[in-house]
């Protein structure tokens, strides 16, 4: 692998009357060459810390730090080979663009030359040709960031690290820089390290998500293992949506697993775990799993709230004293179920996850 975290651990010491903290635990992770895995959780998590033990703002307590097959735990930041995208972009105010790009090169008293020729060749990489005279205040938020990236990678890093780079655009912006650092990345083949709490810009980037808790990690896998084959509770919940819905096994043959589930039973395909008869399960259903109609399907519910958002309509329907979430996407449809309604709902069974309940994090 090219770039590699063995059993990495850091604990910070207690200070300020507060006992230590073990931020990360026993992190494993192998990241190939050119491959962008996205480190993603809550706050605290301990994503932000691993990446800054990767470019060397922080030391590992313990474990190694791995590249290109050499240990890199004692070298500083500038001896690591990386770039590193920061959330604030720390742009200079008085540099303008090519000034901003240009000034790891002439840290590094490159020929003014070369510089012009690597600052020329990112500005087009980044679409901001034409812009190298501009002032950061004349820039938008976008053009701001994509300086930001252009910076780092006109160093041609053997790694591109990134902390939330998108967190303070809006919505629209964040959209469009998503695509456009998907790109740049491809484009490029660099291997990347990604960081951020927003699970569809993890989504839309990743080759690989890393999803981290209290300091380790749930699960590694691309985006639609993540979302169609979560481990547990916590990284169902963490990457997409989901209703979680007890159950009782009733058999278990041939690829199929019947469950009691809402006072009836339904047969489900394509489990892979092994479960016994009578055994507590947990179902993850993902809304758009989930079918609200008025007949034709096996659970009578109650509306109790009924969204229409253009694209889809969303439902909270009360099954058996519990809530389920649904979302209609059919574009015939053409009247909401009023609340208090009384409708039929049902599954995708052969989407459902199921989870052993010994193994649900609340």
């Amino acid at each position: 692998m090219y770039l590699s975290l063995e059993n990495v651990t850091k604990i910070f010491p207690p200070r300020g009357g507060v006992s230590e903290v073990a931020a990360v635990q026993n992190v494993n992770l192998e990241i190939k060459k050119g491959e962008l895995v996205t480190l993603l959780g809550p706050s605290g998590c301990g994503k932000t810390t691993t990446l800054r033990m990767i470019a060397g703002f922080e030391f590992p307590t313990s474990g190694k730090i791995i590249l290109d097959g050499k240990g890199i735990n004692s070298l500083p930041p500038h001896k690591r080979e990386m770039s590193m995208v920061f959330q604030s972009y720390a742009i200079f105010p008085h540099l303008n663009v090519f000034e901003n790009i240009a000034y790891g090169l002439v840290v590094q008293r490159i020929p003014k030359d070369q510089i012009t020729k690597r600052v020329d060749k990112v500005l087009d990489l980044v679409h901001l040709e034409g812009y190298g005279d501009r002032a950061p205040t004349q820039l938008s938020g976008g053009q701001q960031q994509r300086v930001a990236l252009a910076r780092a990678l006109v160093m041609e890093p053997k790694v591109l690290l990134m902390d939330e780079p998108l967190s303070n655009l809006d919505a629209k912006l964040r959209e469009e820089m998503r695509t456009e650092i998907r790109r740049i990345q491809k484009e490029m083949n660099i291997t990347s390290v990604y960081v951020t709490h927003d699970q569809i810009e993890a989504m839309t980037l990743s080759d690989r998500i890393v999803v981290m808790n209290q300091g380790l990690i749930e699960q590694i896998g691309t985006p639609v293992e993540m979302y169609r084959y979560p481990n547990n509770r916590f990284v169902a919940n963490f990457i997409g949506r989901a209703n979680f819905v007890s159950g009782i096994v009733q058999e278990q043959k041939e690829g199929k697993l019947t469950v009691k589930i809402l006072d009836e039973v339904i047969t489900l395909k394509n489990i892979k775990r092994e479960f016994t008869v009578n055994e507590e399960v947990t179902l993850v259903v993902r809304p758009e799993m989930t079918r609200v109609k008025k007949k034709n399907e096996p659970f009578k519910g109650t509306i109790r709230r009924s969204v229409y958002l253009g694209d889809v309509i969303e439902y909270d329907v009360e099954v058996n004293g519990q809530l389920i979430t649904g979302l209609e996407s059919d574009p015939y449809i053409m009247e909401l179920f009023a609340e208090g309604e009384q409708v039929k709902v049902g599954f995708a069974e052969g989407c459902i996850q199921v989870l052993p309940k010994e193994k649900i994090i609340t």
